[in-house]
Order: C-alpha cells, then sequence, then structure tokens
C-alpha cells in the first residue's frame, strides 16, 4: 500500500469509526478530530528526506492498514499474567487499557487528595469537560502520526492535581496492546497536569498480547505549575510485530521538576520523542534512558530540552545495548534561549554493540545563545571489556553470566537512578532476561 493510499485508508474508514461513537459524536473532542482527519488530508508520513527522521524508515508502518480500536475484549486476559506486570503493592492505584481503551474490570484507584483526578480520558470528558479542555490540544505543527493519534484517539490515563496534592503511592498504567486482534491501532492519548506543589509518580507499561501486528501511537502531554514534581517511568515491552511511536510534550513552571526514564525492550519500530520546554526559573529535567535491541529491532529515541528561562538545569543519560542486526538512535537537542543565563544542561549517550552488524546513530546537539552558561554533550561507542570478561570467566562464572553481568554494569547507573525499589527490582530481571541471548563477537 502506497503512503497516499495509506492515508486514504484512515480517512475512509473514519465514518466507520465513527458509527461506533454514538452519542460521544456530540462531546467536543469530535470536532477536534474532524479537523486532525482534514489535516492528515494534506500532511505527509517522515520520510527518510527529513532531519529528524532520517535514519528511521517508517515504511513498515504506513504500508499497513491498522484498523483503529473502539471496543474492547477483555476475555483474553489472563489476570494472572497480568498481576506480574504490576511492579508496587497492592495499595497502588493500578489502570488498565486494552487496545488503548480503557477497563474498570481490571483496573483500581483508591483513595486520592481531595480534588485530585486519576481517570479515564473518555471518563473524565464526559464528568469534568471543562477540565479537559484547558488542557488537551491539537499542536500548530503536527506530522501525520500526531494527526492520526488525534483524529482516532478516544481514552488514554487523565490525571489532574490541584494545588498542594501529593500522591503518595505510584499511579500504575498498564497498555495491553494486540490482544490476538491483528492489525490493530491503538491511539492513548495521556494528560498529566500537576498544578502548584504537586507531586506524583507514574509508571506506563506498554506490553503485547499475542504476536500479531499492531501499531501503538501514543502522545502524551505534561504540565507542571510552579513547584511541582512529577515522575515518569516508561516500560515498553512489546512484541516483535509491533510498531510504536510517541511523542511526549512537557511544559514546565518555575521551580518544576520533571524525571522521565525510558526503557525499551521490544518491538519492530521503536520511536520515543520527548520535548520539554523549561518556561519558568530554577526548572529542572531530567532524562534517563536505557535500551535493548536483538534480531533487526530498530529503536529510536529523540529528546528536546528547550530552555527558555534563567537558572535552569537539564541532565541526560541515555544508554544503548544492540546484538544482532538491530539498530538504534539517539538524537538529543538542547537549546539555549538568550535570556537563559546561569543554564547548566548535561547530554550523554553511551552504546555497546555486540555484533559487528549492529549500528547506532547517535547525534548530541548544542545551540547556546546565552553566554553565562555550563554545557556539555558528549556520545561513546563501543565493545564490551574483553579483559574485564576475561577476568571474570577466570573466576569460574559461566560464559553468558559473564556477558550479563559487564552489561548490567554498564546500565546500573541508569537503572540506579529509579527511585521506586520494586521497579528497580522488576527492571534489573527483565533486563536479564533480556540478555540470555547475547554473544560476544570472536569469542
Amino acid at each position: 500500500m502506497s503512503v497516499e493510499n495509506n492515508k486514504q485508508w484512515y480517512i475512509d474508514n473514519f465514518t466507520r469509526f465513527e458509527s461506533h461513537l454514538n452519542g460521544e459524536k456530540n462531546l467536543f473532542p469530535h470536532a477536534g478530530r474532524r479537523n486532525a482527519l482534514e489535516k492528515l488530508a494534506v500532511t505527509g508520513f517522515p520520510t527518510l528526506k527529513e532531519e529528524e527522521w532520517k535514519y528511521t524508515n517508517v515504511a513498515p508502518i504506513i504500508k499497513n492498514g491498522f484498523y483503529p480500536a473502539y471496543a474492547i475484549n477483555e476475555n483474553n486476559i489472563n489476570k494472572k499474567e497480568l498481576e506480574k506486570n504490576f511492579f508496587c503493592g497492592l495499595e497502588c492505584h493500578r489502570l488498565v487499557f486494552i487496545n488503548g481503551l480503557y477497563s474498570k474490570e481490571l483496573s483500581k484507584v483508591n483513595s486520592l487528595p481531595k480534588g485530585a483526578v486519576v481517570a479515564s480520558l473518555r471518563d473524565a470528558i464526559k464528568t469534568n469537560p471543562e477540565l479537559v479542555k484547558k488542557y488537551i490540544t491539537l499542536p500548530e505543527k503536527a506530522n501525520a502520526f500526531t494527526l492520526l493519534n488525534n483524529a482516532y484517539n478516544l481514552d488514554g490515563l487523565f490525571v489532574y492535581l490541584p494545588k498542594g496534592s501529593i500522591v503518595e503511592t505510584p499511579v500504575q498504567v498498564l497498555f495491553i496492546n494486540g490482544n490476538g486482534e491483528e492489525n490493530v491501532l491503538s491511539s492513548p492519548r495521556n494528560i498529566i497536569a500537576a498544578e502548584e506543589n504537586s507531586s506524583v509518580n507514574l509508571v506506563f507499561s506498554y506490553l503485547g498480547a499475542g504476536s500479531k501486528s499492531y501499531f501503538t501511537n501514543v502522545i502524551t502531554d505534561v504540565h507542571l505549575g510552579e513547584n511541582a514534581s512529577v515522575s515518569v517511568y516508561k516500560i515498553q515491552n512489546e512484541n516483535d510485530n509491533s510498531y510504536h511511536i510517541e511523542k511526549a510534550d512537557v511544559i514546565q513552571g518555575a521551580s518544576s521538576r520533571f524525571n522521565h526514564y525510558s526503557v525499551s525492550f521490544g518491538g519492530s519500530i521503536v520511536r520515543n520523542d520527548i520535548n520539554s520546554s523549561l518556561e519558568g526559573e530554577n526548572g529542572e529535567c531530567h532524562y534517563y534512558g536505557l535500551y535493548l535491541a536483538n534480531g533487526n529491532r530498530h529503536i529510536d529515541n529523540h529528546t528536546f530540552v528547550d530552555h527558555a528561562s534563567p537558572n535552569c538545569l537539564s541532565n541526560e543519560l541515555y544508554k544503548g545495548i544492540l546484538d544482532d542486526e538491530a539498530r538504534g538512535v539517539f538524537n538529543g537537542k538542547i537549546v539555549v534561549r538568550p535570556d537563559a543565563q546561569k543554564t547548566n544542561a548535561y547530554q550523554t549517550n553511551r552504546n555497546i554493540l555486540l555484533t559487528d552488524e549492529a549500528k547506532i546513530h547517535t547525534k548530541p546537539q548544542l545551540e547556546i545563545f546565552a553566554d553565562d552558561v555550563k554545557c556539555s554533550h558528549g556520545a561513546t561507542v563501543g565493545r564490551l571489556d574483553e579483559t574485564a570478561y576475561f577476568y571474570i570467566r577466570s573466576r569460574g562464572v559461566p560464559a553468558e553470566m559473564a556477558k550479563s553481568m559487564l552489561i548490567r554494569a554498564f546500565a546500573n547507573d541508569v537503572i540506579e537512578s529509579v527511585k521506586i525499589p520494586e521497579l528497580k527490582e522488576q527492571l534489573n530481571h527483565m533486563i536479564f532476561s533480556h540478555l540470555n541471548r547475547v554473544e560476544i563477537t570472536n569469542q
């Protein structure tokens, strides 16, 4: 299917999708869906000719016609298996989405501070539309994937924290995609709005149910008021035949703190695109990323931090481990505006290639228009330390365990930055599970 025919596929299928909305066609988001669909008709999907996409070929995604999800099937979900994917104790808030649609049966939200909302976006639109309207927008410059989400989005996570609200226990959100169906389009829209002096920790887990092909196309918007604190932990562990694209935009007020942790394990093509705008003085943002890929998988991490105010801090650390013929991309850009004096901005990308065929394209960038700043960036690409490997083996450690130990040590500073002990332990198990197949070239 050509690109143009692919766009026409989604335009033609909108009427079918719309027919399942019933009364929701009268709610305010529907005008936005139609607006996005009109823009999609004249907007191209990203190509290798575009600088931001020059190393990520999305042709395998756009040649397929994915069917937008409008109903859920909870019968295929194994509840015992589901429990294994929750990281904290029973007192945590739990929300489950199947193909991007909220499952009330599988979810549980405990008591919250007065006025706080942790809910399905679909439900929030029905019960508090004016609150949602404040935070849901369509960017002026949107590519076809963003427009596709806006056209076909029905649900997602909605979090609203009024001034001074502290959510003590993490909010765990499980996105189960595929669920035995072929060529499903999952289009969650997540909105997190934290007003002055509020805080929350969120754990997003993206999982594949079964082995069939599907496409997860996500938008996440985060708004932080003065002195607000939000931490987002994203664990992407979907199946080999899946595709995953997320665009996350973060707007930060004065003295706010945003932490983002991205761990990518699975998926045929994965693109994580996160952007922070530090719009108030003394704001901080911290990005941590770890990506492991084997086979022919492709994982692309794009970050952008806009230092628009003085006395702000940003820090990025991304690490990649690529095996077989896997491909990785890291493109990190930091812009320091003329008025953003006293900026501290740091960015590091480190990669290990386990075979001669694995490849990484890394491009850290700094654009500085202020003169009183401290900024640095760097990238490295290398192999496992052969001397350390032979030393560990000489102590009687089996070969596979020795390799796993070296790679785990390489990933350590990313994992150790995780502040939730139960999540950190689970991530360690997941890393060792994914390292069972690694090999050192020429050993």
